[in-house]
């Protein structure tokens, strides 16, 4: 009889994407409540923030800020990685990288350090993860920003941008780093989640820029106030207003996410064509305002 071969397990397979959008775009608030979704789909869910300010986790946790890995790092010197980590909404582990202070070193410092950490004491196979979601600043993708991206650490970037062109501008700055490291190993483009489209010009000049730079729409996510509610409340729509509309959105971008495998390259404008792209926009919505179109995807 033929000896019984012993074989070991395959490694658990952790999905890591990164979420990028300039300050102010709603990024923070679109990973906390897609983190708060797959955790209650069934999964076990890292968040992992990435913004010097360190607020990426807190209405994770009823609005209460934890300690970064550079804080502590300061404080001892050497650190258990499980310090660092603290559980949140529905058991999300919840790490803030930190930064240094305003006006002294590399903001992006504090992600190479972070990252490095968790995964020299392989705190994600430990903690047996499905999902890491690095919610990343966006508005620069140099130095420690684009470590997700440069590293390959994440396997899909998805980016939070509006129909605002600084927004725009931001996700284009961002198209250029995936393509430049996108030949050496880097994280592929997943698409953009179109956050506070309540209209259709908005939402056709996303949808404009989408097609001009090969990417796709994964979710439109239109302006609440429940949103603002939630998050004076310390927590996330998913947490406070389960029954809202708001969070049925944000369950649906969950199983986007869930359900998305194939990442691309895209391929950004270069200067002068956003440049004349955003002219066009601007002088259709000029032609709107005076009542000169009117079509379906135009309405103010």
């Amino acid at each position: 009889m033929a000896k019984a071969v012993k074989v070991a397990p395959k490694p658990k397979t952790i999905k890591q994407i990164a979420i990028y959008g300039k300050g102010g775009i709603g990024k923070s608030t679109t990973t906390s409540n897609l983190s708060a979704a797959l955790s209650d789909m069934g999964y076990k869910v890292m968040q992992f923030g990435c913004d010097p300010k360190a607020d990426s986790t807190n209405t994770l946790r009823d609005g209460t800020y934890i300690p970064t890995i550079l804080e502590l790092l300061k404080e001892k010197g050497k650190v258990d990685a499980k310090e660092a980590i603290y559980e949140g909404y529905n058991g999300i582990y919840c790490v803030e990288a930190g930064g240094p202070s305003p006006g002294v070193g590399c903001a992006g410092r504090g992600i190479i350090t972070a990252v490095q950490l968790l995964k020299q004491q392989r705190i994600f196979e430990e903690l047996e993860l499905d999902y890491v979601i690095y919610d990343v600043l966006g508005d620069v993708v140099c130095g420690g920003f684009a470590v997700p991206i440069r590293e390959g650490i994440a396997q899909h970037v998805f980016t939070v941008t509006s129909s605002d062109f600084m927004a725009v501008y931001a996700a284009n700055n961002l198209f250029k780093g995936i393509q430049k490291y996108s030949n050496s190993g880097g994280a592929l483009l997943g698409g953009v989640i179109a956050n506070s489209v309540s209209n259709g010009y908005q939402k056709s000049i996303v949808d404009d820029f989408v097609a001009r730079t090969n990417t796709q729409v994964l979710q439109y996510v239109p302006r609440s106030i429940t949103v603002t509610q939630s998050e004076l409340s310390g927590k996330t729509t998913i947490e406070a207003a389960p029954d809202s509309e708001q969070a049925n959105i944000y369950r649906t971008l969950a199983k986007r996410v869930e359900a998305h495998e194939l990442s691309v390259t895209p391929s950004p404008l270069n200067a002068q064509e956003l440049r004349s792209w955003a002219t066009s926009w601007s002088d259709q919505i000029l032609s709107i305002e005076r009542g000169e179109v009117r079509s379906a995807g135009a309405q103010i």
